[in-house]
């Protein structure tokens, strides 16, 4: 692959849900070819090629890798309530070795998949804990209980072991929400006392889809996992005012202005060139 361009065929799993959508829209508007695989589909795609099945099955996927020069990971049951824990678990971790481990055996090298702010396992704890510190990095201590949280981090553990097996390059973007301006508008609407273990973080749909193109091509090496956050969290309070009423005894390593996200981006940044554009609190949103 030419650094800087995006591969000419790409596999995104999960091509039909939120996200995935996004991501094959502005594959092939940008001239990739897109193979999408989904366990169903819920209106027509933009992707080159269909694959009507689960990122678990091992034909299915070895079929939809020919040809492929790279890997968009995003099938997952985003959320611990929507199946059984067994079922969540094993979904969830099957899908991601199935996928990295076929495509590292048939030399693919690049994949992106989708992590979630929740590896670290605060978010979702239910003993009520709260981050380390803010903003929340990559590197902060974690504390997993649920079988969804634990389901991302082993996907995470799953791409370093990968990218040591096969020399593949992957990177784990740990998403927090994302929808469209008017979607997080209403997930900002909602009492949410355990919102500020997520530091009220959210990420505009097109900057998703932006993070993964940046991904495929910035020039990582091995396995990397980088936390992604619109520049502003989806309150209207300052940031400082939010902390000092719902998390005052949590350190801070840098102090807030304004609105500011207590999504540490800096390894996005640094690593992919990838910086959110679009803020709830500015006039650059979705409409």
């Amino acid at each position: 692959m030419v650094e800087g361009a995006l591969p000419p065929r790409v596999l995104v799993t999960g091509a039909d849900g939120k996200i995935g959508r996004a991501v094959v829209d502005e594959l092939t508007a940008r001239g990739s070819e897109v193979v999408g695989l989904s366990i169903e589909w819920t209106g027509p795609s933009a992707a080159t090629a269909i694959v009507t099945a689960d990122a678990q099955d091992e034909a299915a996927v070895a079929a939809a890798l020919e040809g492929v020069s790279a890997v968009v990971h995003l099938a997952a049951i985003p959320h611990p309530s929507l199946a059984d824990p067994y079922t969540v678990y094993r979904t969830n971790t099957d899908a991601t070795f199935n996928v990295l481990a076929q495509a590292g055996q048939r030399g693919i090298r690049r994949a992106v998949i989708a992590s979630s702010i929740n590896a670290f396992g605060v978010p979702m704890n239910h003993h009520g804990l709260s981050p380390a510190y803010y903003p929340i990095d990559e590197d902060i201590p974690a504390a997993i209980d649920d079988w969804y949280s634990l389901s991302k981090r082993s996907d995470e553990l799953t791409a370093e072991m990968a990218a040591s097996r096969w020399d593949m390059d992957i990177v784990a973007i740990r998403f927090p929400f994302v929808g469209r301006a008017d979607e997080v508008r209403r997930h900002a609407q909602v009492e949410d006392p355990q919102a500020a273990r997520e530091g009220w973080s959210y990420l505009d749909l097109r900057d998703a889809a932006g993070v993964v193109m940046k991904a495929l091509v910035a020039p990582v090496r091995g396995a990397v996992v980088v936390g992604v956050s619109a520049p502003d969290t989806y309150r209207p309070e300052p940031t400082a005012e939010l902390l000092a009423t719902y998390a005052p005894a949590v350190p801070r390593r840098r102090e807030p202005h304004g609105r500011d996200a207590l999504i540490d981006t800096t390894r996005a940044r640094e690593l992919l060139g990838f910086e959110a554009q679009h803020g709830i609190q500015t006039e650059e949103v979705s409409r």
